[in-house]
């Protein structure tokens, strides 16, 4: 009964701050004109509805969704509190990769820039791995997610001073932004959702892991399997997600948290619920950037950043 109390105040919540972000931003749109608004060509909102704030509502759900997933698939996988794609600094080597993928090529289709995303990813994956190795402790694998991070930041942070005239489409993406989404965003990022029937498929595993590996390979669990599995689905979503709003910080980290003291630790419940807490995350981020001074838009990596970094302190030191 808990379980589906969680589920419904969750979906409730997702449902509300879809239609406030609907009604609210820099103009207002009266509610009773909200269905009109999308349907009729002629109506004056029609474009504020149907071109600017619907599809970016989409894109912020499915980008909350799908980072929080990919950080409690990283979590799972790892037995990690500390993992997370942006703190083991995946989001940043996909997003460095993107960055030169857009500064050199400035005039290639935008269509490749998720593949891009997605190989700047892996490698940063399998650097982390490389330096760290599988049995790592907690604190060794986060410093050196975020040394790894901080590498990658300083990287492109080069590149905007050797190539200061085509870095500016990169540097508004960098910051984590719904701004400028729209229906071809959306239609980049529909495929990758492919990938999440395939994580939810993972839950009865990754419980087993949860119990040590050699109680998973007793009970039939191919762990290694498992684990490569799940951190490729992890690495696939983050690198979507980051190709399309830029490297949103900290989602992947805290929505898992937040999700396991409402429903507990169960990955049936778990990876469904944290996906549901990451959209609604996001959509209220965006939302306050959208809304805490018109007409002036702050990114939405800046309020998840505002919420993660001190959660990511707290963990440091609980793990202490």
């Amino acid at each position: 009964m808990r379980l589906m109390s969680c589920f419904f105040i969750l979906g409730f919540l997702t449902l509300a701050l879809i239609l406030t972000n609907l009604l609210f931003g820099a103009v207002s749109v009266p509610l009773d004109t909200i269905v009109d608004a999308f349907l009729d060509h002629t109506n004056p909102n029609h474009f504020t509805i149907h071109e600017y704030r619907f599809p970016r509502i989409i894109i912020a759900l499915l980008v909350g969704a799908m980072m929080a997933l990919a950080g409690a698939l990283v979590q799972g996988v790892i037995r990690n509190p500390l993992a997370s794609p942006d703190i083991l600094g995946v989001s940043h080597g996909a997003g460095l990769a993107a960055v030169i993928y857009m500064t050199f090529f400035p005039d290639a289709a935008i269509e490749w820039l998720p593949l891009i995303a997605l190989l700047g990813s892996f490698l940063a994956a399998i650097i982390l791995w490389r330096l760290c190795g599988q049995h790592s402790t907690t604190v060794k694998l986060a410093i050196t997610g975020v040394a790894l991070a901080a590498l990658y930041a300083s990287c492109v942070d080069f590149l905007m001073l050797v190539k200061p005239l085509e870095i500016n489409n990169a540097l508004l993406w960098l910051t984590g932004s719904l701004w400028g989404r729209g229906w071809t965003q959306l239609s980049l990022l529909l495929p990758w959702l492919a990938l999440i029937p395939a994580a939810l498929w993972l839950a009865k595993p990754l419980n087993l892991i949860h119990l040590g590996d050699e109680h998973a390979t007793s009970l039939g669990t191919h762990t290694n399997a498992v684990r490569l599995v799940a951190l490729a689905i992890a690495v696939g979503l983050t690198a979507s997600c980051v190709a399309i709003c830029g490297p949103i910080g900290f989602l992947g980290l805290v929505a898992p948290h937040l999700t396991r003291k409402l429903v507990g630790g169960r990955h049936q419940a778990l990876l469904p619920a944290t996906m549901l807490v990451g959209a609604i995350l996001l959509l209220l981020a965006d939302l306050v950037a959208r809304t805490i001074d018109p007409p002036i838009e702050l990114p939405a990596g800046i309020m998840t950043a505002i919420i993660g970094a001190p959660y990511f302190l707290w963990l440091l030191l609980r793990s202490k």
